[in-house]
């Protein structure tokens, strides 16, 4: 479906929702009907240059071929951007990333392919129906943006309100950053290394941010984040329910 200088699954944390399903077992290797969640995904990459998997405990588990795998090492002190950050001597060129615990269709793919920006990420506008008997994961932890002119001003969890001539959506999870984009953001997280102290953004630190604290840092500096507006069917896999979700929407 794609090729593109490299796909990075970020694969390194412990899910706690699923309980005994992911006690000694990486989430992204939950099954979904007869596929595992990042083999449903990788299916949709086969034609990519490049794939990187980033693993945290139970990294023996994982067996795809043809896959280059980091691991790391310290999943315990930091959270996805520090694990994204793991595989930054690979980020050189065109690059999408992309959460181990999410299924897409193959139109969602083809939208983040398309997009000739620096730094886009997937955005759903028709999000909130998502939610709908979703009891376990509420709406309020969507991670929510809100879009002005064609670019992302704000980035985090539960944004409820907005002005008239902005509009609210979800991030799924998906970006994806041309060479420029990649060294923009390896450059600014270098800097934040040397430099950042204390509470960054809406994490205790710069350790256990978010992708999307990074992205809120990017905005404040100035820099362009593009939503990349997809209509296609995905699904979050972080509770039972969702698995069920899941298995429904993916057959």
């Amino acid at each position: 479906v794609c090729s593109s200088d490299l796909i990075i699954f970020i694969a390194a944390g412990s899910s706690t929702r699923l309980g005994t399903k992911t006690l000694n077992f990486p989430k992204g290797l939950i099954k979904i009907n007869n596929n595992s969640i990042i083999g449903t995904q990788l299916e949709l990459f086969n034609k990519s240059d490049d794939i990187v998997i980033i693993t945290g405990p139970n990294a023996d588990k994982f067996n795809f071929k043809n896959v280059t795998y980091i691991n790391d090492t310290n999943h315990k002190k930091h959270d996805v951007l520090g694990s994204l950050m793991v595989a930054k001597s690979h980020m050189n060129n065109e690059i999408v990333t992309t959460y181990s615990d999410i299924i897409f269709d193959e139109k969602i793919l083809n939208s983040i392919m398309e997009f000739k920006g620096d730094i886009g990420i997937a955005v759903e506008l028709n999000w909130e129906k998502r939610y709908i008997n979703r009891d376990q994961h509420p709406k309020s932890e969507a991670d929510n943006v809100i879009i002005h002119n064609g670019e992302i001003l704000k980035i985090k969890k539960n944004i409820s309100e907005s002005k008239d001539d902005q509009i609210i959506g979800e991030f799924i999870g998906l970006m994806k950053l041309s060479k420029e984009g990649a060294k923009i953001f390896k450059n600014k997280y270098s800097e934040l290394e040397k430099t950042h102290e204390g509470k960054f953004h809406n994490a205790p630190s710069l350790e256990r941010a978010y992708l999307t604290d990074m992205l809120q840092e990017l905005i404040n500096s100035g820099l362009k984040i593009s939503p990349i507006i997809i209509n296609g069917s995905w699904c979050e896999i972080d509770t039972p329910q969702d698995i069920e979700i899941a298995k429904k929407n993916f057959k």
